[in-house]
């Protein structure tokens, strides 16, 4: 009885194992993002600012002022503000100034003092802008007023070399950045919400995901809590002291939501003959049959020459030769695919280049057998 008692309690220590496995995978939630990661809160958000300056200390490698008339009156009306009045006659060649343009992007509650990186691109025909410095640049914002004060040598990512006619250059010369370039002189005024709500935006509009996200808030913070205006913003009653509403705020990021399965889309780039299409793509069983059409027409001239003393001119005509080939193409079928993987698997089947794929996939949506929406970018 003792040998039975523990064979029957080998057999089913293995099957008690796997019934709990199978428990904690069903009692497994799906995948879940945190909030902060598929939406954001009104109001809370960057503001672009935007500057024209000069780059000084160029080795040679700066605008040309012939070509460049602004790179002279910058630096004319620079000098002027500075005390130095230039004769009305003189011209000045320029080689080591080139006028750029510096972006950088204000974040949310920036106050002033703080630092942020700034973008310098050359406006006009500087070969590089390396080992260059940034003169004071005002930074405005789209309502004209300066938020902003940049400043700094300006760091290049590239490297190039000329002689002779020969030419060399790695990376970009004409495009650096300067971190903590700018200070910030002016806060932009945010408001978290009106009243006692916040409202959330989802990034991409989508009403069960809206639900879902309702749900989930009700569910942490009470009833009638969150309500959804549409698909993509959630109205959200919050505190309205500063301290309560930014730590509600805080535990509201942090909520795990698991989103709904987007809607199946394939992106094709006509340009580059990308493709790529999300994991809800679905395919129908098809028939396609792809072969390749190549014509080449080449032409060579034929000189006729007149026998001497006959007074006859020479005559160059043009002989054409058109060649058509035409590769046998087969029929394949493809069976329907639940997966991406056998999307793929059924596209590779086919053994068509990525051009080519842009019209067979452009041919099996218009014949219903590609579930999925095409978007042309």
């Amino acid at each position: 009885m003792k040998h039975l008692e523990s064979f029957s309690l080998k057999l089913l220590r293995p099957l008690a194992a796997a019934l709990f496995a199978c428990g904690m995978l069903a009692m497994a939630p799906g995948h879940a993002e945190r909030l902060k990661d598929i939406a954001s809160i009104q109001g809370v958000r960057q503001n672009q600012l935007i500057g024209y300056g000069l780059v000084v200390g160029l080795d040679g490698s700066g605008d040309q002022t012939t070509q460049t008339p602004f790179t002279v009156q910058s630096v004319v009306s620079m000098l002027q503000g500075m005390g130095v009045n230039l004769p009305p006659t003189s011209s000045l060649q320029l080689k080591n100034v080139a006028a750029v343009v510096v972006t950088a992007s204000l974040p949310a509650f920036a106050q002033p003092g703080q630092t942020l990186d700034v973008t310098v691109s050359s406006m006009g025909n500087a070969k590089s802008l390396r080992g260059g410095t940034l003169l004071m640049t005002p930074l405005k914002g789209a309502d004209g007023q300066i938020y902003g004060i940049a400043q700094g040598n300006v760091l290049v990512g590239g490297v190039g070399a000329s002689a002779n006619g020969s030419k060399t250059q790695v990376n970009h010369l004409s495009v650096g950045r300067i971190s903590a370039g700018a200070t910030v002189e002016r806060a932009v005024p945010t408001t978290l919400g009106s009243g006692d709500a916040v409202f959330l935006e989802l990034n991409d509009t989508d009403f069960s995901t809206a639900s879902r996200v309702v749900d989930a808030v009700n569910r942490r913070f009470g009833p009638e809590t969150a309500s959804a205006q549409d698909g993509r913003v959630i109205r959200v009653r919050a505190p309205l002291g500063s301290d309560e509403r930014v730590a509600f705020l805080g535990a509201l990021e942090s909520l795990s939501i698991t989103p709904a399965q987007m809607a199946a889309k394939v992106i094709l780039n006509a340009r580059t003959g990308s493709v790529v299409m999300n994991q809800a793509v679905t395919l129908d069983s098809c028939a396609v049959s792809h072969g390749n059409l190549s014509v080449v027409i080449s032409s060579q001239p034929v000189i006729s020459q007149p026998a001497p003393f006959s007074g006859g001119q020479t005559v160059v005509t043009q002989t054409s030769q058109i060649d058509i080939q035409k590769e046998p193409g087969q029929v394949l079928l493809l069976k329907s695919g639940t997966s991406l993987a056998d999307v793929v698997k059924a596209l590779n089947a086919i053994g068509a280049t990525p051009q080519d794929l842009l019209a067979i996939l452009q041919a099996m949506k218009a014949a219903g057998s590609l579930r999925a929406e095409l978007e042309i970018i």
